[in-house]
């Protein structure tokens, strides 16, 4: 059969590029669907490909081949809902099945269509959103949501509150678990003390990686954080997202200036010794699709505390230390016991490595292809 897959977020960066590389700087549902293809790229050769792109296709993605093709389409601005739109309802192409990996349909669709809908978040903290962000998240998504024949998922705690929101049946729902990314490794070499030169770091370190926004949680973790007494430093490595002033303002506010470093970004080729080193990774959340950060850190033997909402304890399983992210006391308590205890430490690395290898991303691309050659056969 011809699938046609929405690879926009794949190509179009919402955090600029990597300098070094010049490749998108993908997180969320950009990295979701660059995996998506480069995994059904790789299992699948029976079936035909067309991936409809707003540009031409990075160089990291798929090359061409007999079942794998691009189609560059204009306009950009409001591709998804206009770009794509034009190009069904003109039928230029016509696929058999296709797959949206965001939350947007277009307009016009082949009638075998399918989106993935990573969280409703907005749903449940629309505070934390921008006003014209959260109004396009709410139409186009009840819009899409409502159009499509197929919805995927990534935790069934994403599922859950899907079917709580929308009011639709579970049946048309499927969870396909994410995996992790390979991250780049050209600096393994790297020795303890020059990795430690290069970034300024004297001091042992607890880890945040993820998007400056509210619901990451990181003022309460930086208010936590400040209790400690070790002398222990806080390393958050994240683009800014969002409404996160108060994100950058907190260390000030709690007088750990000296002890909160902000990292914007750090290359694949690092990302991995800053989680090998740390003394623990923290994963707060309000509210996560998944929380692909939490695998990362266990995959290079980091132990992981985790807010036991939503979907962390589906990617964390018992290999992670819960704390109730609305509870600063409990967050510290939690860093208090881990920081102070290598027993436990250890336990929760070993169980780490377990648990990290439920998930990959080829599983997922699997999983995903199995439900579009089912949607295909529906009548």
């Amino acid at each position: 059969m011809l699938i046609g897959i929405n690879g926009y977020e794949a190509v179009v960066p919402r955090f600029g590029h990597d300098p070094k590389t010049g490749l998108p700087r993908r997180v969320g549902s950009s990295e979701y669907c660059f995996q998506l293809l480069s995994n059904l790229n790789r299992i699948d050769k029976k079936n035909k490909y067309l991936i409809y792109l707003p540009q031409i296709p990075t160089p990291d993605l798929p090359e061409e081949s007999a079942n794998w093709h691009y189609k560059i389409i204009k306009p950009r601005k409001m591709w998804t809902l206009v770009g794509l739109s034009l190009e069904f309802f003109f039928k230029s192409s016509k696929p058999d099945v296709f797959l949206s990996p965001t939350h947007y349909l277009p307009i016009f669709t082949p009638k075998k269509s399918a989106i993935s809908v990573l969280d409703v978040s907005y749903t449940r903290f629309p505070e934390l959103f921008k006003p014209k962000d959260l109004s396009q998240l709410t139409k186009w998504t009840r819009y899409s949501v409502k159009k499509a024949k197929a919805i995927f998922t990534i935790s069934e705690s994403s599922k859950d509150d899907i079917m709580k929101t929308y009011g639709i049946s579970g049946d048309r729902i499927k969870v396909t678990y994410p995996g992790i990314r390979r991250l780049d490794s050209r600096n393994k070499t790297l020795s303890m003390d020059e990795f430690k030169g290069k970034y300024g770091l004297k001091k042992d370190y607890i880890l945040f990686v993820g998007t400056l926004q509210p619901r990451k949680n990181i003022v309460r973790l930086i208010e936590a954080f400040s209790m400690l007494k070790d002398g222990t430093e806080l390393i958050i490595i994240g683009k800014k997202g969002w409404l996160y002033e108060e994100i950058l303002s907190a260390p000030k506010k709690f007088n750990v200036e000296d002890r909160v470093r902000f990292l914007d970004f750090v290359p694949d080729e690092d990302l991995g010794l800053f989680y090998k080193n740390a003394t623990c990774f923290v994963l707060p959340s309000l509210y996560e699709g998944f929380g692909l950060p939490i695998l990362e850190a266990m995959s290079y033997g980091c132990p992981v505390i985790a807010g036991n909402i939503s979907s962390l304890p589906e990617a964390a399983g018992d290999a992670a230390l819960y704390v109730d992210p609305l509870s600063v006391a409990d967050i510290n308590k939690k860093l208090e016991l881990i920081t102070g205890d290598q027993e436990l430490r250890e336990k929760l690395i070993k169980k780490g490595y377990e648990q990290v290898k439920k998930f990959s991303w080829e599983k997922t691309a699997g999983e995903t292809l199995k439900e579009l050659e089912s949607l295909k056969r529906q009548i």
